[in-house]
């Protein structure tokens, strides 16, 4: 193959053309931009392909965890990146990925990094001091995990009354566009529990008509912003009820609900791959990897290995 002279800038060029050919979404092309035009340029887009190392990948990356961008978004910036130089390949501009070589360690967990999961009377004061706009929405997401964006794209033919079932098949973006799930796993039926079929029922009569059908439009009948939801309603909800950090800020976010709903699947011993159906996550290494820690009992175990000797020594 004849030396190239194309620079990581013009794979990263090419790479975001045909990112917008396969009319990927519009929140995940924003996505790919801001980690090219913020990160990847910058820093290393006058390179020529054919100069790019693993050392100068794995300086990169690090000079980025050195001027403090998170390491969840640097995972995502170098997948951007193994994305970028696995187009620069097909195209025969360079051999090999160098990137596919660098991996972010994984750091040990601590404290700090463990999903805040409310508590169960946390959980009761949001049910019980919801504002009324959307109580019905909070308790449904409590129930049943469904995503935020999922919530915001719901309509009411997707919710069965009769056989008490919310069919999840599509989502709203950032941008309020509606669309399918990012992925086949996120098409699913959620059962519903007594109080969102009570609440819903209540709910359906009360909402504002829309010609999207949604079950919890804005006052304009379209979909909801997301940073109003959380904002306007869901921060102030849980300061003014004494959810707050030690800083008296809001404790978590409206995601945590979610966690609320998987953490309690798992008290009631369902098993892993019912839970992950439920959640809409595409392998069940997803769902052990986020909620694993929870299916743990240490007064459990301590039970089975006295079992374990006890038939042992038996025999």
């Amino acid at each position: 193959m004849p030396k190239s002279d194309k620079t990581v800038s013009d794979a990263c060029q090419s790479w975001l053309k045909t990112s917008e050919r396969n009319e990927l979404e519009r929140s995940t092309l924003k996505a790919y931009r801001s980690h090219v035009n913020i990160h990847i340029d910058p820093r290393i887009g006058t390179l020529l392909l054919t100069e790019l190392t693993r050392s100068s990948v794995r300086d990169f990356m690090y000079e980025m965890l050195d001027e403090g961008v998170s390491r969840a978004h640097v995972k995502k910036v170098m997948v951007s990146l193994r994305s970028i130089l696995s187009e620069a390949v097909e195209r025969e501009w360079i051999t090999h990925n160098v990137a596919l070589d660098v991996k972010l360690r994984r750091k040990s967990r601590t404290a700090e990094d463990e999903k805040i999961i409310p508590t169960k009377d946390e959980i009761r004061l949001i049910i019980e001091n919801a504002p009324a706009s959307h109580r019905a929405m909070f308790i449904t997401a409590i129930f049943t995990g469904m995503r935020i964006s999922e919530l915001r794209g719901l309509t009411w033919d997707c919710v069965d009354f009769d056989r008490r079932v919310i069919k999840v098949s599509k989502r709203a973006d950032e941008f309020g566009a509606m669309g399918a799930p990012k992925s086949r796993a996120g098409v699913r039926d959620i059962p519903i529990a007594p109080m969102v079929q009570e609440t819903l029922s209540a709910w359906h009569s009360e909402a504002l008509e829309n010609d999207l059908g949604l079950v919890f439009p804005n006052g304009a009948g379209r979909v909801q912003n997301y940073s109003n939801i959380y904002n306007r309603i869901f921060k102030p909800m849980l300061v003014e009820n004494g959810i707050v950090s030690d800083r008296g800020e809001a404790k978590f976010g409206i995601h945590a609900l979610r966690h609320a709903a998987a953490s309690l699947f798992i008290e009631q011993g369902w098993n892993p791959k019912k839970i992950q159906t439920l959640l809409g996550h595409a392998s069940i290494t997803m769902t052990m990897d986020t909620y694993g820690h929870l299916f743990e009992s240490p007064e459990e175990d301590v039970s089975l290995f006295e079992k374990l000797e006890s038939d042992l020594l038996a025999a």
